[in-house]
């Protein structure tokens, strides 16, 4: 549910549904998870209140007292019929000019809000990309610090014998990690790409590419008796893995 709420919010319904650019479908999707989700109606709110703060931030004020002198000026200017149509001739450009201004600063307005959408937007995901390597970090010191954690050596069938990993589990906290220290060679046309089996699901974990960082960790999701494999598939990677061409197991 939490992975279904960040991705909605990863997203820019929020701020298109505040200025009216969602569409039917769109806007139904965005008041629905506003309602049902507290953490999509929080950043919501904030998003509305940042808007609102912004625009009478630099919002432009009509200069006080501007009306009272053009009406004042129209009366006393305005004897005999021969003057009236140049005073309202010359009311008319003022109202122009001042609408024109106005529109202008409105347009420079949008333009500052929508700026500031963007950069709030920014600033959001890159927060949540910290939060989230911090906490990645900090489960990797656990996993490689804490006594319970079982360390299980990884190696490769007959189809990739240089294939060496660890694999770190700690049941305590619930972790896992694999090490992938070596990799064989493969053609260009294929990868080894990693598979959990959690809970009777087959997840896939990605491709494993060159390794260049022989230290990394790659999180493992953790359940009671999972397994997870490697196996060969095609460049690019697979939607399912190929049950022929695994390599190795990895048994929690």
């Amino acid at each position: 549910m939490k992975d279904k709420i960040r991705i909605f919010l990863d997203t820019d319904l929020l701020e298109k549904y505040l200025l009216g650019n969602t569409s039917i479908e769109e806007s139904l999707q965005v008041e629905r998870y506003i309602a049902m989700y507290p953490e999509v109606r929080e950043t919501y709110n904030e998003l509305q209140e940042n808007l609102e703060a912004f625009a009478k931030m630099y919002a432009i004020k009509t200069p006080e007292g501007l009306k009272e002198t053009i009406l004042n000026r129209i009366k006393e200017e305005n004897k005999g019929r021969k003057k009236f149509f140049q005073y309202a001739i010359a009311a008319s450009i003022t109202a122009i000019i001042f609408a024109s201004s106005a529109y202008f600063f409105w347009s420079q307005n949008q333009g500052l809000q929508q700026e500031n959408i963007y950069v709030n937007n920014k600033i959001m995901n890159l927060e949540a990309d910290m939060k989230l390597q911090l906490e990645d970090v900090r489960n990797q010191f656990i996993v490689l610090n804490n006594p319970q954690t079982k360390k299980i050596n990884v190696r490769g069938n007959k189809k990739a014998r240089e294939l060496k990993a660890v694999a770190y589990i700690n049941p305590v906290k619930k972790l896992s990690y694999i090490n992938v220290r070596n990799l064989p060679n493969l053609p260009e046309d294929q990868c080894f790409q990693m598979w959990a089996e959690v809970n009777g699901e087959m997840v896939n974990l990605g491709v494993i590419k060159n390794i260049t960082n022989k230290d990394k960790l790659f999180a493992l999701p953790y359940a009671e008796n999972a397994i997870g494999y490697i196996t060969i598939e095609p460049n690019g990677g697979n939607v399912t893995p190929t049950v022929k061409n695994i390599v190795a197991n990895i048994s929690y």
